[in-house]
């Protein structure tokens, strides 16, 4: 029920975008499940992407069937080697909680930061959702850990204010 009034708010600000291309994540039990998201995106032409594990980072790839479980319980798809972005509209990130740099905390292995690191000029706008919001009003992360424009979390949207950007 949680996850479903939260994928409606989800869905009202990204209709009002116009999408071509999406970074979701396949969800583990404890994430907001984006399944249902992804499959609504895939009919509307959007092209859905997700994380595939390299080393210790990932790169997006095109969403597809079948899906394999890989390491920590993650779930991938299969032989997806040839697919991957240029641009992204919105990356749509699992988190742990927030600080007050609206930077993510997540389960510590790094692999989000080191892909944004990286991808971040490519990407528009990243979004990080939660059931319900964890923030730390005492600063936990560094500098490179990725910072979101937006979460949606519970009952609410979190905006990072203008001249926190950057």
């Amino acid at each position: 029920m949680e996850d479903r009034r939260l994928l409606r708010r989800l869905r009202r600000h990204l209709d009002r975008r116009s999408l071509k291309r999406v970074l979701l994540y396949l969800p583990l039990p404890l994430e907001v499940d984006l399944r249902p998201l992804i499959h609504e995106l895939r009919k509307r032409g959007v092209q859905v992407y997700v994380p595939f594990m390299e080393g210790k980072s990932f790169r997006p790839v095109k969403y597809r069937l079948p899906l394999q479980k890989k390491r920590f319980g993650i779930y991938e798809p299969k032989n997806s080697r040839q697919y991957r972005p240029r641009k992204i509209d919105v990356a749509i990130v699992p988190i742990v909680g927030i600080d007050p740099t609206f930077r993510r905390i997540g389960f510590g292995q790094g692999f989000y930061d080191r892909f944004f690191e990286k991808e971040k000029r490519n990407i528009e706008t990243i979004l990080f959702v939660q059931r319900r919001l964890c923030y730390s009003p005492v600063v936990l992360t560094d500098a490179h850990d990725v910072r979101a424009d937006r979460v949606i979390a519970g009952a609410m949207i979190h905006l990072l204010p203008e001249d926190r950007r950057g």
